[in-house]
């Protein structure tokens, strides 16, 4: 290995580091002859793990200062800056990096060495672009094969076995497994009624003696989601909100699933890097920021007056985009990829 190191600072939500795979693999294929290590938190690092695109990770310590001091001392030679923020701009060019790269916005061009042109209309607004292309801009700008624009990630045997206690149902069922995601990072907005996702479970199991688990993030609200989907089901679901699972036994868990059903968020982009069937509900937010042209997904985009407003909570005296969306047409899409058959 070249004593050549560069450093890839990678987004900060889970499911834009997901979609910057196809980036990672062209940049660990084009700088072979450089160490590459990932910058970024302990829940992309789990995510992402284990990586064929870098030789190791280094994750933020916390506070601009701290981070100064620990990219000074990583002795860089690059840095791409996948993270839009002034702040990563400035730890780099601080740390003394020579080289930085990354998109001319957020009053950052000054601070970069490599600047990219984000793609902007002609009132000067950001055009939609999904996150993919995105980042793999930054790669075509440097001379690299972007040609590979599939999502991937891996988990261990370790991790599939972790699987086998609290969840002996997924290895022993009859019918499908089916994963419901009712949840969203980005807020409320993006939120499918609990009731609808009950009754959705309802049906599936009915019809297809399903196993239907609800997988939620470890927090109070999405918990409190997967105990109100529960609640008003009649059949019996299993509750992830009441058995937490750690990042690579959850991919483990995606990886069976013969059917994912979920918003427009991170654990989406999980399902689809593992090629699982997926159906994706959109409401709130242009579907075209986070489009993967993946063969097996089908998408069901919400219609209202107001769509798309790209805001965490809904400001309108309906949910209209969210409500706009009917169980029927959630189980329409359901059947026409169980139909394929198990996976």
């Amino acid at each position: 290995m070249a004593d050549k190191k560069m450093l890839i600072w990678l987004p900060s939500p889970m499911g834009d580091a997901i979609l910057s795979v196809p980036a990672l693999r062209a940049f660990r294929r084009h700088f072979s002859d450089h160490r590459i290590l990932f910058w970024g938190s302990a829940v992309n690092r789990a995510i992402l793990s284990p990586s064929p695109f870098c030789d190791g990770w280094m994750e933020p310590p916390g506070g601009y200062l701290k981070s100064i001091s620990v990219l000074k001392e990583a002795h860089l030679s690059a840095c791409i800056l996948l993270k839009n923020s002034f702040g990563s701009a400035l730890s780099v060019r601080l740390a003394g990096v020579e080289r930085r790269i990354g998109y001319a916005r957020d009053g950052r061009s000054v601070l970069l060495t490599e600047k990219i042109d984000p793609l902007k209309d002609g009132a000067g607004h950001f055009v939609p672009t999904p996150a993919t292309e995105y980042y793999l801009r930054i790669a075509e700008s440097l001379g690299a094969d972007i040609t590979d624009r599939t999502t991937e990630l891996s988990f261990t045997e370790a991790d599939r076995a972790a699987l086998a206690e609290p969840l002996p149902g997924v290895f022993d069922r009859r019918g499908p497994l089916v994963i419901l995601v009712p949840g969203g990072a980005f807020g409320p907005s993006k939120c499918w009624p609990s009731e609808r996702f009950s009754k959705t479970a309802d049906a599936l199991i009915e019809k297809h003696k399903a196993t239907v688990l609800v997988s939620v993030a470890p927090n109070e609200r999405e918990q409190q989601i997967a105990a109100e989907i529960v609640r008003h089901a009649r059949g019996p679901l299993i509750n992830l909100g009441q058995t937490p699972l750690a990042l690579g036994p959850l991919k483990a868990l995606f990886a069976c699933a013969d059917l994912v059903i979920t918003n427009d968020t991170g654990p989406r982009h999980i399902a689809i890097a593992l090629k699982r069937r997926v159906v994706t509900l959109f409401g709130p937010n242009n579907p075209q920021w986070t489009q993967t042209d993946y063969a097996d997904e089908i998408r069901i985009v919400g219609t209202g007056p107001c769509v798309p407003c790209d805001k965490p909570v809904c400001r309108q005296p309906h949910h209209y985009c969210m409500e706009s969306i009917t169980v029927e047409q959630v189980l329409e899409a359901a059947e026409a990829q169980l139909a394929k058959g198990r996976t």
